[in-house]
């Protein structure tokens, strides 16, 4: 059993290649996994991205997300939702998603596989 404090790991930013999902602009996506637990089912950590536009579909997963950093507009096949720093919201899975990135986002995320 642990207690993970994230100030504490010391995990790589990694570049996450997105090239696939690109709609418009050059975004670049980063990520840090601070945590990973249960078989890998449940995930934690810091997500990050720069200008542009991009689609993920949330596939067999379930994601809490909480805004720390610069905002975006993400249009879904449920609606159309403005999130900015200090916003939380939850993506269940089958959500498609369409991200607009003004400047920069970056939000801490904890993702659960159903």
């Amino acid at each position: 059993m642990n207690f993970t404090m994230f100030k504490d790991t010391d995990v790589p930013r990694v570049k996450k290649d997105i090239t696939a999902d690109i709609v418009s602009g050059i975004p670049e996506q980063h990520s840090q996994l601070k945590f990973a637990g249960h078989g890998d089912t449940i995930k934690s950590g810091i997500w990050e991205s720069t200008a542009g536009v991009f689609t993920a579909t949330m596939t067999d997963l379930i994601e809490f997300c909480h805004i720390l950093e610069g905002s975006a507009t993400i249009k879904t096949n449920v609606g159309t939702f403005d999130v900015k720093a200090g916003d939380a919201f939850v993506m269940e899975s089958g959500l498609e998603t369409e991200w607009t990135v003004e400047t920069y986002i970056k939000k801490h995320f904890v993702i659960c596989a159903v």
